[in-house]
C-alpha cells in the first residue's frame, strides 16, 4: 500500500525555536512537498500561533530535562489529546521525536501502535529522572519499529540506555531557504552572531563575553549580535562600558529572521561547552554563506569536517576564541575558504537528500499496509497520569 497520510510528534513546545522544533518543521513541509499529507502534534502556549498542518497538542509546562529548561505537556488532558490525534489522523506511518522525552512522544508510543517511527536527537548522560523515564519507555520502546538517529552521539545514547540499535540520518536543512534571503553588509563593520538561549551555561554566551577586550581590540569596528530567548541582565558584568555600545542583545527571533541575520552577517560563533548530539545550527549558517568559529565539541569537529568547514577552537577557551574571530575577520582568503567549504558541506544536510532517507524508513516500517492505530492497551498511561490533578494539565 502506498504511503499518503505521515503524524509527526514535536515533544516540544511549537512557540519556542530549538533544534529538534525547526527538524519537525522542516521535515513536514519537505514532506508536504513531496505530496504527503502531514500532520504535526505538539504542545502550543498560543494555538494561534499553529500552522493548519500543527494539531494543538495542549499548554506546556517549564520543566528541567537534559541540561535544559524544556516546555512539555503531559497529563491526562495531555494523554486525551493524543488519542484523538490518533484516531482522527488515520495515518499510514508515525513518527515520533525524542521518544523517551516524558511530553506527547512518549504519550504516543504508549497510546498508539502499527507503523511507528521514532528518532533520537540529544545525547546524555544519564541522571536519577531519565533513568526512571527510560525504565518506564522500554513499556513502549518494543513497539517502534523504525529507529533514526541524527548523530552519532545520539545513537551511542541510544544504544546505551534503552538499547538496540538505530539507523543514523542527520538533520536537515531547508538550504534554498537560507540563500532566498536578502545578503547585505554594512560597510567597514565586522559582524559577529550568537544564537541560543542566553541563560543556558552549556550554549557557552560566558565564553564568548570572556573574548570580547581581545576580539574588540583586534577589529576597530566590529559588532556583537546575541539572539535568543533570556534574561541578559547577569551577563552585563562581562561588559566593560567602553564596549555596551557595540553588544547588541535582541531577543528571541523567529526561524524568518534567523534565516535574514545569518545571511547579514560575517561570522556565527557557537561557543557550547557541552550537550550537544549535533548542531543544526552549524549548518544552517553554512546554508546561508557564513563564516563559522565554533568549539571543539565531538558532535561540531564532525559536522565541520575537523575544521575543513569552519574554525575550531578548544571547548571553554575564550583566548582561542578571541584568537580563532579575529583571524577569520582579519583574513579574507581564510574566510572566503572557509564560506566555500562549507557551502559544499552543507548539501549533505539539505533536506531534499535527507528526506528520502527517512522515506525509506517509513517505507520499510509500512510493508504490512497497516495503518496506526490507538493501543487501548495502554493503561500505563492512566496510572501514571492519574497522580496528577486534572487540573494540572501539562504537569510531570
Amino acid at each position: 500500500m502506498t504511503i499518503k497520510r505521515i503524524g509527526i510528534v514535536c515533544p516540544y513546545s511549537w512557540d519556542v525555536p530549538g533544534g529538534v522544533r525547526s527538524h519537525v518543521a522542516d521535515l513536514a513541509v519537505t514532506l508536504q512537498g513531496r505530496g504527503y499529507e502531514v500532520n504535526v502534534l505538539a504542545p502550543v502556549e498560543d494555538p494561534n500561533t499553529l500552522p493548519k498542518y500543527v494539531f494543538n497538542g495542549g499548554r506546556p509546562t517549564a520543566v528541567s530535562y537534559n541540561g535544559s529548561i524544556a516546555r512539555l505537556s503531559f497529563g491526562v488532558r495531555a494523554t486525551r489529546r493524543v488519542r484523538q490525534w490518533i484516531r482522527e489522523g488515520d495515518f499510514d506511518v508515525v513518527h515520533i521525536h525524542e521518544p523517551v522525552a516524558p511530553s506527547l512522544s512518549l504519550l504516543t508510543c504508549w497510546a498508539a501502535r502499527g507503523p511507528l517511527v521514532a528518532t533520537w536527537h540529544s545525547s546524555h548522560e544519564r541522571s536519577r529522572m531519565l533513568s526512571a523515564g527510560y525504565y518506564v519507555a522500554q513499556t513502549a520502546m518494543e513497539k517502534i519499529r523504525g529507529r533514526i538517529a541524527v548523530s552519532e552521539a545520539a545513537r551511542e545514547t541510544l544504544v546505551e540506555h534503552i538499547g538496540g540499535d538505530a539507523v543514523l540520518i542527520p538533520n536537515g536543512v531547508r538550504v534554498a531557504d537560507f540563500r532566498d534571503q536578502e545578503s547585505f553588509a554594512i560597510e567597514g563593520t565586522q559582524r559577529i552572531l550568537f544564537l541560543g538561549r542566553i541563560n543556558e551555561p552549556r550554549k557557552g554566551l560566558e565564553v564568548l563575553l570572556r573574548a570580547l577586550p581581545q576580539i574588540f581590540s583586534g577589529l576597530e569596528r566590529c559588532e556583537i549580535l546575541i539572539a535568543g530567548p533570556g534574561d541578559p541582565q547577569e551577563y552585563e558584568k562581562f561588559l566593560d562600558p567602553q564596549w555596551r555600545d557595540r553588544v547588541s542583545f535582541v531577543g528571541a527571533i523567529s526561524d524568518e529572521e534567523k534565516r535574514r541575520t545569518l545571511r547579514q552577517v560575517d561570522v556565527y560563533v557557537a561557543p557550547h561547552i557541552g550537550g550537544e548530539s549535533f548542531g543544526i545550527v552549524l549548518a544552517e549558517a553554512m546554508a546561508a554563506g557564513t563564516a563559522v568559529v565554533a568549539s571543539d565539541l565531538a558532535a561540531f569537529d564532525r559536522v565541520l569536517q575537523s575544521g575543513k568547514s569552519g574554525r575550531l577552537f578548544p571547548v571553554g577557551n575564550a583566548k582561542a576564541l578571541g584568537s580563532a574571530v579575529v583571524e577569520v575577520l582579519t583574513d579574507q582568503n581564510r574566510r572566503r575558504m572557509l564560506i566555500e567549504a562549507g557551502n559544499a558541506r552543507v548539501m549533505d544536510f539539505d533536506w531534499e537528500r535527507v528526506v528520502e532517507d527517512v522515506i525509506a524508513v517509513y517505507e520499510a516500517v509500512h510493508l504490512s499496509g497497516e495503518k496506526v492505530e490507538e493501543d487501548l492497551r495502554g493503561q500505563i498511561v492512566g496510572r501514571f497520569a492519574g497522580r496528577r490533578s486534572r487540573d494540572n494539565e501539562g504537569t510531570l
